[in-house]
């Protein structure tokens, strides 16, 4: 007796994911005529809600200057920028710092704590300038995650770089931001250190879906990404889904890193 072949349907594409952060046409340009250096010359990029996006280039590239751009903490010199659905180049200074206090969490390398401050104080100081106050459970969930809970009453010279780089990734998710940018999160960190920061990061996009974009000149790092945006002379040039280390060392080869 044969058997009837059973058919298998076609599988359906994944749902394609919101848009974070984007620009268009992105430039920025420092100086005048003969010395005028083209940090960004004409950057189109889209980054998903909920995916954590490394930024990758050649020294000069522009990485950080995207990002700072993104973030509204530099102004382009044309194109334009949204979070969401709100254009950024169209706002005004106090505008944008409501918005950062409130829309975007920042993670540095020097991580920036107040040395008068304890740990708990450093977190939620933000929130207390921005005259809001902090969710308790919300609160509670993000230090338990970064194994912070018994490191409240510690200033940071009583804690490790680690420790104080976990301070710092507290403070900035606490508001529920749009998007956390990080800009060489690990610089100031051995290395045991950095892949623990790296992969808490990781970790608030999978388990609390937060959207991360980080810049960094490491291919280790950028292995944590979803993916890795590259620049080359303030141009994109290409990306990479999935990375690892190897491919991304390639990748930077091929550019002349």
């Amino acid at each position: 007796m044969s058997v009837p072949l059973m058919t298998i349907p076609d599988e359906a594409p994944p749902p394609a994911r919101a848009t974070a952060v984007s620009a268009r046409g992105l430039r920025k340009t420092y100086g005048t005529g003969d010395t005028a250096v083209h940090a960004l010359d004409g950057v189109d990029v889209a980054v998903d809600r909920g995916a954590f996006t490394a930024i990758m280039g050649p020294s000069g590239s522009g990485k950080s200057t995207l990002m700072h751009c993104l973030a509204g903490l530099d102004t382009p010199s044309a194109g334009q920028v949204w979070l969401g659905d709100t254009e950024l180049t169209r706002l005004g200074d106090d505008q944008l710092t409501r918005l950062r206090r409130q829309r975007i969490g920042f993670v540095f390398q020097a991580f920036n704590l107040l040395p008068a401050l304890d740990a708990r104080a450093n977190i939620t100081l933000p929130m207390q300038l921005a005259g809001t106050r902090p969710d308790r459970v919300w609160l509670d969930d993000v230090l338990a995650r970064l194994g912070l809970s018994d490191r409240l009453r510690h200033r940071p010279h009583e804690l490790s770089g680690g420790q104080q780089q976990r301070v710092a990734i507290a403070r900035a998710l606490l508001p529920r931001p749009d998007v956390v940018f990080a800009d060489e999160p690990t610089g100031n960190l051995d290395s045991r250190a950095g892949a623990e920061v790296l992969g808490l990061l990781r970790s608030t996009v999978r388990e609390m879906g937060q959207t991360v974009v980080m810049v960094t000149h490491d291919p280790a790092a950028a292995a944590y990404a979803d993916r890795v945006v590259l620049l080359a002379d303030g141009r994109p040039a290409g990306e990479i889904q999935a990375p690892t280390a190897a491919s991304v060392i390639d990748a930077l080869h091929q550019l002349g890193d």
